[in-house]
């Protein structure tokens, strides 16, 4: 496959270009990571700050939603007090909780620079894809989970518009599933029959197209996990689902702290196949990088949509506290699940999270999560990790001295 004719990418004046359907910055590959991140973190701003705009237009049909929840709240109820009703508050909230999403270190990770720099093999990549699966495949559950937590019998404070509340919130984390699980909204007239539902496309089948591009063969493809990926799974569970953590966190959780780095270290990701593709003459397609290429584009969408309804919990700095102490959590345990791989696919070692001076604002304030996480340990079957006798023993865990 000669440059000129690859999907994925094309020369002009000397620099490779990659055309808007594989990715919405055509110059990816002339960034660095830095210069990447930082390109992600500005659209997102703008993205954000547009939509906040059309939410205070009178003119809007969110405007006009919201407004007539607020309208039906009577004095003194605390939906008067939220960032959303306030000017100015929502933008301000977002960029705060933005910034110290994006600034954490996890989305400039050694291990998706080496590979956006093209400085890993095929057979790296290929070690890669298997031992991330596991990741791919359970962090969906992670959001149906936190749907769990938002019910008619909470304790939300709105009274009478408590039921309300939380039902926006349920369909902002369920269009996330919808779109994980590749099902969509259907009328009662052309419901579709259980075959079409139970073959509906998911991220699982995308990621299993990208196997197909990697010629990773069908039997290699489910592996048992690494315990850093079983420690990042478990974690994800529990800060979304666990009666440890507090509703309030389990939605930071799997929407702050997990869509909007996404679309950036997928980018990274995707960069670096691009390369490799060039390099190696694969001959991969928009088709094998689907997965990459939807997480890119649409989960910036997830992420404005999530900060919408987590901002309908938030009251006061408390709440600004304890959203960004989840965020930490989840970051953290990413880290360590991406150091490991790092370890794993390169057989090198990658200093840990707390060995490379993180900022006191990403520490954790708090040991819930270690207690959480050696409790669950012990409930997972050992042979569904890799060494997984030890990894239950062992009292180490990626928070252990954060």
């Amino acid at each position: 496959m000669t440059l000129h004719t690859n999907p994925l990418a094309s020369s002009q004046n000397g620099r490779i270009l990659v055309p808007p359907t594989v990715h919405p910055l055509e110059n990816l590959l002339q960034l660095d990571a830095r210069g990447l991140l930082d390109s992600m973190r500005d659209s997102q701003r703008r993205d954000f700050l547009h939509m906040v705009a059309e939410i205070e237009a009178p003119a809007s049909a969110l405007h006009r939603m919201f407004a007539g929840l607020r309208d039906r709240a009577p004095a003194g109820n605390p939906l008067h007090d939220i960032p959303l009703f306030r000017p100015g508050a929502l933008a301000e909230l977002f960029l705060d909780l933005h910034d110290h999403v994006m600034s954490h270190p996890v989305w400039l990770h050694p291990f998706f620079v080496r590979v956006f720099e093209g400085r890993a093999t095929l057979d790296q990549l290929r070690d890669f894809s298997i031992h991330y699966f596991n990741q791919i495949k359970n962090t969906r559950q992670c959001v149906a989970a936190a749907i769990g937590r938002f019910h008619g019998l909470m304790g939300l404070p709105y009274g009478p518009l408590n039921e309300r509340i939380s039902e926006i919130t349920q369909i902002s984390l369920a269009q996330l599933v919808a779109d994980e699980y590749g099902v969509g909204v259907h009328e009662v007239e052309d419901y579709p029959q259980l075959g079409h539902l139970l073959f509906a496309r998911t991220h699982i089948a995308m990621y299993r197209q990208f196997f197909e591009g990697l010629g990773v063969s069908a039997e290699a493809q489910d592996a048992p996990m690494l315990p850093g990926v079983a420690d990042n799974v478990l974690t994800q569970r529990l800060l979304a689902g666990d009666k440890a953590f507090t509703p309030l966190e389990a939605l930071a959780s799997v929407g702050l702290g997990m869509e909007w780095g996404v679309p950036e270290f997928f980018s990274l990701l995707l960069g670096g196949f691009i390369r490799a593709d060039l390099r190696e003459k694969m001959a991969l397609t928009p088709h094998h990088l689907e997965v990459f290429i939807a997480h890119v584009r649409y989960d910036v969408l997830h992420a404005i949509s999530v900060m919408l309804v987590t901002s309908l919990h938030m009251r006061g700095a408390d709440d600004v506290v304890a959203v960004k102490g989840a965020c930490n959590t989840l970051m953290a345990g990413r880290y360590g699940m991406m150091t490991e791989l790092y370890e794993k696919v390169f057989g090198e070692p990658c200093p840990a999270l707390a060995d490379i001076g993180l900022d006191r604002r990403h520490r954790l304030r708090d040991r819930r999560i270690e207690a959480a996480l050696r409790k669950a340990r012990q409930e997972t079957p050992p042979e569904a990790v890799i060494g997984g006798a030890a990894w239950r023993a062992s009292e180490k865990t990626p928070f252990s001295f954060l």
